[in-house]
């Protein structure tokens, strides 16, 4: 039996308040625009990350795909950081269902990309080339242990872009983990670029969907999108209304999870096997490294002793998140120090 999950911030369950505020929630047609619920969480969201608009969606793949849809046309290049979200794990939907043109830029161990690396990937004006239209950033970044960027680091990358006349979408699904690990507003980290979005179903610990901002005439084209892509919804407010009470409610709270994954990275950190540095952690997310080619292994001995995390070759990772006690954390750390024990 799993007893603690470890997954993503995603396997989350709704809070009591969540559930109570969805059962009565005040509803109506969304593809009409008439649902006063989803219609609040759109303005707060948009309000709350400086932005005109928002347009709820299904999800953050979704919010990054009608972004990028929005913001390109068909042959257009997109600039993404080699190691994020959107080149490596959203399926190609960019490439597939956009036919855009993704060109990866390095990424530092932190999830920076150097504004000089930027300015170099746009490309000249040449017919022989396709057009760059864009640049995605994320915050905080998966992939570099869930590192949060500065508001001078996005400024930094954003200024890189708008010189070279392209515009700026964030992946920023766990954007509010970075405003509370920095202690600044969301809109500091928002403020440089053209569009956002975050995600309601992960620290925030809603159980569906995401919301993209930006200026009213981009939402209004990304509506346009979301509609085509077969994501107009009707009486939305139904889990829009948890998203109303994770933003009032859940913000501050991830301060707890980011405290967890500093916490059991430090304990992980002391384990024969384990590569991690607790320095490294500001958020929710540890990746770890363990021998190579064991990582399958050790993780399917975890689920033995009631314990779920990814496997892997020997990048692995855990997430920390809302409805995990102390004492549930404890008991993954014990059964990490047995599980360990055996492979090294």
């Amino acid at each position: 039996m799993i007893r603690v999950d470890l997954r993503s911030d995603t396997v989350t369950h709704p809070s009591r308040e969540m559930r109570r505020a969805m059962y009565e929630a005040e509803l109506g047609d969304d593809v009409y625009g008439d649902d006063p619920t989803v219609n609040e969480l759109q303005e707060r969201a948009a309000d709350m990350l400086g932005k005109e608009s928002g347009l709820f969606v299904s999800s953050g793949t979704q919010g990054n795909l009608v972004s990028v849809l929005t913001h390109t046309q068909r042959g257009d290049e997109v600039l993404v950081g080699d190691q994020c979200h959107i080149m490596n794990n959203e399926a190609g939907g960019t490439m597939v269902l956009g036919s855009v043109v993704l060109f990866p830029v390095q990424t530092d161990d932190f999830g920076f990309l150097e504004p000089d690396l930027i300015k170099s990937a746009v490309n000249p004006r040449d017919y022989h080339k396709p057009p760059t239209r864009l640049l995605t950033i994320e915050n905080t970044h998966n992939a570099s242990s869930g590192r949060a960027l500065t508001p001078e680091q996005m400024k930094a990358m954003a200024d890189a872009a708008h010189e070279e006349g392209i515009s700026v979408h964030l992946d920023g699904a766990r954007i509010f983990n970075a405003a509370v690990a920095l202690n600044v507003s969301v809109s500091d980290l928002t403020e440089h670029v053209d569009s956002a979005t975050f995600c309601l179903s992960k620290g925030l610990s809603c159980p569906v969907g995401s919301v993209i901002v930006g200026s009213k005439e981009f939402i209004e084209e990304a509506d346009r999108w979301r509609k085509m892509l077969g994501s107009g919804m009707r009486q939305v407010g139904v889990i829009a209304a948890a998203g109303l009470v994770a933003l009032d409610s859940m913000i501050d709270r991830m301060q707890e999870d980011h405290d967890a994954a500093r916490y059991m990275a430090s304990r992980m950190s002391e384990m024969e096997g384990i590569s991690v540095d607790p320095e490294h952690i500001q958020t929710n997310i540890i990746r770890f490294g363990v021998p190579a080619h064991r990582g399958n292994e050790i993780s399917a001995r975890l689920f033995d002793e009631g314990v779920y995390i990814n496997g892997g070759d020997s990048d692995l990772r855990v997430v920390t998140h809302y409805g995990i006690s102390i004492k549930d954390y404890d008991f993954a750390l014990k059964a990490f120090e047995r599980v360990m024990k055996t492979v090294v």
